[in-house]
C-alpha cells in the first residue's frame, strides 16, 4: 500500500484518461474494457498514486459522460485483476496485483572484473575525466602535508573547500558565503543529513515520480511515509497543480525534487516551474531539498543561452536546501558533496553530523578544491559532456534501430534516459537480460508500490559498438519475455546508482 491515502478527483482523471475509443484486433473494446484498461495505465505509469481513492462511480460517470452502469463495470473488472480493492461503505482504491515482492532495493555492484561478459547498465557513472582526476590527487598529496600536522576532523568541510563551493555558486549568481556551505560524504550523505535533521519517523516527504532509487530507499529506511507526485510526461517537468494538492493536503514535512537533469527521467525543469514550486512551498510550510548534482552535465546547448538559475535564487525565506556533487561532474569514486543552506541550518546539520561520519575524508576534499581554484573542474566536466553526449547518441541510435516499438524522449543533459518497453514487463526484461549478460533497472526500482512496470532507465555509460551489443541483448531479452521468460522476479543482485 502507498504510505499516504490520496484521493484522485473525477475530473482530473478524466483529464488523464484517453478519450479515444480504444480497439484491439481491429474491434472497438467496450466502453467499461477501455475505462478500467485506462486507469490500469495510469497505476503502472505512476501518473496516479497506488491506493489512491478513486472518485465514486456517479461522479466519475459523470465527469466522463457515460453511464454510471459503465463505471461501475470498469471499477468491477479493475478489482478482479487486482487493480483496484473496496470496502462497502469506504470507497475505491486503486491497488496492484499481489505477487511476488517488488523490486525496489540495489545491492552489490558489478564488480569490475565481470565486465567483459556483462554490460553493466545499472550505473549511471562513467568513468574518471583523466588526466584531470590524477592532476586533482597530486595536487592534493601537495596540500596535505599542512593538514596532516592537524586532527584532520573538519566537520564542516575544509575552509578552502567551502570557501571554492560558495564562490562557484556565487558566480551562477547566488551569492553564498563559506559558512552557508557544509561538505558531505557524496549527495547521498547530504540528502542523508538533510532528511535526519529536518523529519522524524512517520512525517511526510514528497518525492517526484519516478525518483531516484538510492534516495527512495534512504527516506523508506528512515521511517518517513512517501508521498509521490507525479512528473508530466515528455521531459515537460513537474506537475504543479499536483504539486500544490499534495503541499496543501499532505501538508509533507520536506519535499525532494531533482530539478537539474533529473534521474532517471533526464528532465530539465524551467524557472517559471521552479520559481512556482518554491513560492507554493513556502506557502505549505515545506522545506525543499533540491538535488543538483546532475546541474552541469549539460549536453546540449539551451534555448535561451543560459541555464536555468538554482532554485535558491528564488528561495526568499530560507525553505530551500540546495545539494551538489562532484561524483557525477567528475568521478563517482570522488565522494564529495555539499549542502548550501542558510548559515543556522548548516550549524544544525553540522552538530547532527557528530554521530553520522563525522567527516568527509580531507585528501578527496583538497583534490575538489583543486580543481575546483584551478580551472580543472570545467576541464574535466567538459570531458564529461563529450563522452556522455556520444554515449547518448549512440545509444539512441541503437534503440531506434533495434527496438523501434520502445518510446523515449531524448534529455539534453545528465546521464539517464526513461524508456518505455512497449508490451514488455520491466521486471522481467530485467531477468532475462540478466540471464543474457545486460544488467539494467526496471522502473518499478524508481517508483512507489509497483508503479513503472513499463519502463527501464538506460544510462549513457556505453557507447559504440557496445551501445549496439547492449541493445542486441535488450532485444533478445524481451524476445524471451514474450515467449515466457522472465518470469522469476528482478534479480537482487542489481546495483542502482
Amino acid at each position: 500500500m502507498s504510505q499516504w491515502t490520496a484521493s484522485v478527483g473525477a475530473p482530473h482523471l478524466a483529464r488523464l484518461l484517453d478519450p479515444r475509443p480504444q480497439r484491439a484486433g481491429g474491434r472497438r473494446v467496450p466502453a467499461y474494457r477501455g475505462l478500467a484498461d485506462g486507469i490500469r495505465v495510469l497505476v503502472l505509469e505512476g501518473r496516479i498514486p497506488v491506493a489512491a481513492r478513486l472518485p465514486a462511480e456517479r461522479e466519475l460517470a459523470l465527469a466522463l459522460g457515460i453511464s454510471r452502469t459503465t463505471a461501475a463495470a470498469a471499477y468491477e473488472a479493475l478489482r478482479a485483476e487486482g487493480f483496484a480493492r473496496s470496502r462497502r461503505g469506504a470507497g475505491t482504491w486503486t491497488a496492484v496485483p499481489e505477487g511476488d515482492a517488488l523490486p525496489t532495493r540495489g545491492l552489490e555492484p558489478l564488480p569490475p572484473d565481470a565486465a567483459s561478459s556483462v554490460i553493466d547498465l545499472g550505473c549511471a557513472a562513467l568513468p574518471a575525466p583523466e588526466p584531470w582526476l590524477s592532476r586533482a590527487v597530486q595536487g592534493a598529496l601537495a596540500d596535505l602535508p599542512a593538514y596532516a600536522a592537524t586532527h584532520g576532523d573538519f566537520p564542516a568541510g575544509l575552509p578552502v573547500l567551502r570557501e571554492a563551493i560558495a564562490e562557484r555558486y556565487t558566480a551562477r549568481g547566488i551569492p553564498t558565503r563559506p559558512e552557508q556551505i557544509m561538505v558531505t560524504t557524496g549527495a547521498m550523505g547530504a540528502i542523508a543529513a538533510a532528511a535526519r535533521r529536518l523529519t522524524t519517523p512517520g512525517e511526510r516527504v514528497a518525492v517526484e515520480s519516478p525518483s531516484y532509487a538510492n534516495v527512495l530507499d534512504l527516506f523508506r529506511d528512515s521511517g518517513s511515509r512517501l508521498v509521490p507526485v507525479a512528473m508530466r510526461e515528455a521531459l515537460a517537468g513537474w506537475d504543479l497543480d499536483a504539486w500544490k494538492r499534495v503541499l496543501r493536503d499532505a501538508a509533507p514535512r520536506m519535499a525532494y525534487v531533482m530539478p537539474d537533469y533529473h534521474n532517471p527521467t533526464g528532465t530539465l525543469v524551467d524557472d517559471d516551474q521552479r520559481r512556482a514550486l518554491v513560492d507554493t512551498a513556502r506557502a505549505a510550510g515545506t522545506v525543499i531539498v533540491a538535488d543538483e548534482s546532475m546541474a552541469e552535465l549539460t549536453l546540449e546547448p539551451h534555448p535561451q543561452d543560459a541555464p536555468p538559475r538554482p532554485m535558491a535564487a528564488f528561495d526568499r525565506g530560507g525553505s530551500v536546501i540546495s545539494v551538489g556533487s562532484a561524483s557525477k561532474a567528475i568521478w563517482a569514486g570522488l565522494r564529495i558533496g555539499w549542502v548550501r543552506a542558510a548559515p543556522d541550518v548548516v550549524r544544525r546539520l553540522v552538530t547532527a553530523r557528530a554521530y553520522l561520519d563525522i567527516g568527509s575524508p580531507v585528501v578527496d576534499q583538497l583534490a575538489v578544491a583543486w580543481l575546483l581554484r584551478t580551472g580543472g573542474w570545467d576541464e574535466a566536466v567538459a570531458t564529461r559532456r563529450e563522452r556522455a553526449r556520444e554515449y547518448r547518441d549512440d545509444l539512441v541510435a541503437a534503440l531506434r534501430d533495434q527496438l523501434p516499438d520502445w518510446e523515449f524522449a531524448v534529455p539534453s543533459g545528465g546521464m539517464t534516459m526513461w524508456v518505455r518497453t512497449a508490451d514488455v514487463s520491466g521486471s522481467r526484461l530485467a531477468v532475462a537480460g540478466e540471464r543474457l549478460g545486460v544488467r539494467v533497472p526496471s522502473g518499478p526500482r524508481f517508483g512507489i508500490d509497483g508503479a513503472f512496470e513499463s519502463y527501464v532507465r538506460l544510462p549513457f555509460t556505453v557507447g559504440g559498438a557496445v551501445a549496439r551489443d547492449a541493445v542486441a541483448r535488450l532485444a533478445a531479452a524481451a524476445q524471451a519475455v514474450r515467449h515466457g521468460g522472465g518470469s522469476e522476479g528482478e534479480g537482487a543482485g542489481l546495483f542502482v546508482a
